[in-house]
C-alpha cells in the first residue's frame, strides 16, 4: 500500500483511465520532461538534460508501440510522426540543442491538444451513455 496520498491518487488515476486519457497523461509528462530538458541544456546541466531526453524517448517509444498499424492510414501517419519525433529527440540529446527540444515540445503540445479533445469527447459520450442507462 502506498503511504503517500498523492502517489495513491496517481495510481488510481492511471488504473481507471481510458486509453485516450492514458495517452494524454503520457503526452503531458513528455511535454513536462522536455521543458525540464531545455532548461537543463540552457544551464549546461548535461546529466539532467540527458536523463529528461531519454525518459521522453521512452515515452515516445511507448506511444509508438501503442499504435495499431492495422487501423489504417491515420495510424501509419501517427507512427511516422512518432518516428520523426524520436529521431529529433536523439539529435537533440546528441547535440544538447535546446532549439530542437523546444521544437519537439511544441510538436507534442499540438498533438496533446488533439488527444485532450479526443479524451473529452470520450468522457462526454460515456457520461451520456451512463445517463441514458440510468433512465432506462
Amino acid at each position: 500500500m502506498l503511504a503517500n496520498p498523492y502517489q495513491r491518487y496517481r495510481q488510481v488515476t492511471v488504473e481507471t483511465a481510458s486509453v485516450a486519457e492514458l495517452v494524454v497523461l503520457l503526452y503531458r509528462r513528455a511535454v513536462q520532461l522536455l521543458e525540464e530538458a531545455a532548461e537543463a541544456i540552457v544551464v549546461a546541466d548535461v546529466p539532467r538534460a540527458h536523463a529528461r531526453l531519454v525518459h521522453t524517448q521512452e515515452i515516445v517509444s511507448e506511444l509508438m508501440a501503442s499504435v495499431n498499424l492495422e487501423a489504417g492510414e491515420l495510424a501509419h501517419q501517427l507512427w511516422s510522426i512518432y518516428d520523426y519525433v524520436q529521431r529529433r529527440l536523439i539529435e537533440a540529446n546528441v547535440r544538447k540543442d535546446a532549439t530542437i527540444v523546444r521544437e519537439v515540445r511544441q510538436f507534442l503540445t499540438s498533438l496533446l491538444e488533439a488527444w485532450e479533445q479526443v479524451a473529452a469527447q470520450e468522457r462526454a459520450a460515456n457520461a451520456a451513455a451512463a445517463r441514458l442507462a440510468a433512465t432506462a
